[in-house]
């Protein structure tokens, strides 16, 4: 690993899951899950030492939805062995590492056979070949950056995943249109009511509010906009597990909507600039009209259920996005 990021602990502690995450264009779900392991390890990283990885990381494969192909396919062509493998070549890793299959990365460019024997062997990967449609040679990226950023404003934080994105969609700035559920957001853009240039604001899909579902089906319908020509953006507090797509969508918002984030002040018709490329996530109202804003009020919807009514408890007490989303602290 380069020595200038060497000497952050938190870029040292994300390891070569981190490295893996943003060579393969990965679920932004990690962008918790790796946060809260390391919490509960007595390590502390956030969301900067992701995006300070990704400038150095390079995006070595086309898999959904930042490519045609599927898990398998990704699977057939090399897999995760092979970004390894690669990123080994680069010294972007760490060799000496303790792996489920034992001590060093060397039994993680492996991979199983089942032989005639009926048990498994387990040979090395054909060493790193050239570039192909699904996973590209460390010389030739399909990006020279890891395609995972973070965004920063008087909104909060926020991350945004930008490896299936062009250019021209890295950045908006448009009045927003508020939502609290996903399926308002569906609704209007049945109706035809979002056929207009627009950053939709979902607030209330937080660890705090609702444990934060998937937001995912809203890719679709934005993606359908943003075709017909429409400047399109999504801001919310909630998850899309990487499947944002080709839209500009800063998600993850910290402070969420119910823990007082500034989510809970946007109203209708605010004008919101989002921009991948400088790392801003702005509103644009003067202090004074938001001091005198109230904070919007969280109403569960008509479909919490028992579950969600049975770990009331641990949302209670929850963590942010950024650090985890654990109650364990």
């Amino acid at each position: 690993m380069p020595a200038h990021l060497g000497q952050r602990d938190g870029v040292v502690a994300l390891g070569h899951h981190g490295q893996a995450l943003l060579a393969s264009g990965g679920s932004t779900n990690l962008t918790i899950h790796l946060i809260a392991i390391a919490r509960c390890a007595g390590i502390e990283i956030n969301w900067q030492d992701f995006t300070d990885l990704s400038d150095i990381v390079p995006l070595l494969t086309k898999v959904y939805p930042n490519g045609e192909a599927d898990i398998n396919q990704f699977q057939a062509a090399g897999g995760v062995g092979s970004i390894l493998q690669k990123l080994v070549k680069a010294g972007l890793l760490h060799q000496q590492v303790k792996t489920l299959l034992g001590d060093g990365i060397e039994h993680m460019l492996q991979y199983p056979i089942k032989n005639n024997a009926g048990t498994i062997d387990w040979l090395d990967l054909p060493q790193d070949s050239d570039s192909n449609d699904i996973i590209a040679s460390i010389e030739t990226p399909f990006s020279p950056h890891g395609g995972l950023k973070l965004l920063k404003g008087n909104i909060g934080r926020a991350i945004v995943k930008v490896s299936a994105m062009t250019a021209e969609h890295h950045a908006i700035k448009a009045p927003a249109i508020v939502f609290n559920t996903q399926d308002d957001v569906l609704n209007a853009f049945k109706t035809g009511k979002l056929n207009q240039d627009f950053v939709a604001v979902l607030r209330f899909q937080g660890p705090k509010a609702n444990g934060m579902p998937e937001l995912h089906k809203l890719t679709p319908a934005l993606t359908s906009l943003q075709k017909k020509g429409f400047k399109v953006a999504l801001v919310t507090d909630g998850r899309m597990s990487g499947a944002s797509g080709k839209i500009l969508a800063a998600i993850h918002v910290t402070p969420e909507a119910l823990d007082q984030g500034l989510l809970a002040k946007i109203e209708t018709g605010d004008i919101i600039e989002l921009d991948a490329d400088k790392g801003l996530m702005q509103l644009h109202q003067s202090n004074e009209t938001l001091h005198q804003r109230r904070f919007a009020q969280f109403t569960p919807a008509e479909t919490f259920n028992c579950g969600q009514t049975l770990f009331s408890s641990a949302r209670a007490c929850v963590s942010s996005a950024e650090k985890g989303a654990l109650s364990l602290f």
